[in-house]
């Protein structure tokens, strides 16, 4: 009962992704060697998540796949043509260190692609905020034009003498 709620942790796929602590590892690399069921499920795991990736894999532009094979060959290259009998420890330097060894892409289209709703729904943002802009300004100057207004006939008001008021008896 054990090792089935060990196979359904979920400790076997962090394994395999490389997330799992340096204890953790440990104790799935020990428990591989002692418990065959274990390293029968470790197996069928990495078949199935090996084909899942197989099968959802996006390929390289060929322009760019070119490149990184070209890369990788000159580096396969380099490394057999040093001799073997003459190796010293490479003295590397700061910036070597900080330095990654990623492959440089260049790419040639500079264009955002969007899906298609999301290019639809941007448009109809657009249109609605300049509509909310002039609807703003249109009340804002009519606001403006009737303080205006009631300015004008307060003035007006208090110009005009007011009648007199009958006094009562």
């Amino acid at each position: 009962m054990k090792t089935y709620q060990y196979l359904r942790s979920g400790i076997l796929e962090a394994y395999l992704l490389g997330s799992t602590t340096e204890k953790e590892k440990e104790e799935v690399e020990k428990l591989l060697s002692t418990d065959a069921d274990v390293l029968a499920e470790l197996n069928e795991l990495e078949a199935s998540m090996e084909e899942y990736f197989l099968r959802n894999a996006v390929p390289p532009p060929p322009d760019i796949r070119e490149k990184i094979e070209l890369r990788i060959s000159q580096t396969e290259v380099q490394k057999w043509e040093e001799p073997a009998h003459t190796y010293t420890e490479p003295q590397s330097t700061e910036s070597e260190k900080r330095e990654p060894s990623y492959v440089h892409v260049e790419v040639d289209n500079t264009h955002i692609r969007v899906h298609k709703y999301w290019r639809t729904a941007f448009i109809a943002i657009f249109i609605l905020s300049k509509v909310f802009l002039i609807l703003g300004l249109y009340y804002y100057f009519k606001a403006a034009s009737q303080a205006d207004e009631i300015d004008r006939l307060k003035a007006q008001t208090q110009q005009t003498s007011p009648l007199p008021r009958p006094t009562t008896p």
